[in-house]
This record gives C-alpha cells, structure tokens and sequence, in this order.
C-alpha cells in the first residue's frame, strides 16, 4: 500500500488541487502503468483462449534459437 502526503489546496472555499511528494507520484504512476499492462495481458489472453499455443521448444525451433 502507498502512504501519501496530500496537500489539498483550494480555491473559492473548495478544494480544488492536490500536490503530491514527487516519490509518492512516480510510484502511483508505476502503479497504474502495472495496472494497465495486466489489463493489456488479461485482454491478450482472452483473445487467444480457445486457440493452439505451443511450448517452449517449439517456439525456439520456430525462432531458430
């Protein structure tokens, strides 16, 4: 879990702006990004369900590897 360290700043008697530690917005951004590739992964997985796969040998038999 991340701890932030909001600053809430207002304007007209609301709030209207967060200011976040420069750390704690690159590890909430790292964490969205992660979010979004399993997102990616899970949808590509779906996709291909149903379909042949192949093992490792085969794939670098294929690659020439």
């Amino acid at each position: 879990m991340i701890k932030l360290h909001p600053q809430i700043i207002g304007k007209n008697g609301k709030r209207e702006f967060v200011v976040l530690p420069f750390e704690e917005y690159e590890r909430i951004k790292g964490k969205l990004q992660d979010y979004e590739d399993l997102q990616e992964l899970r949808a590509a997985k779906a996709a291909d369900a149903g379909e042949d796969g192949f093992n490792l040998n085969e794939a670098k038999k294929e690659l020439g590897v």
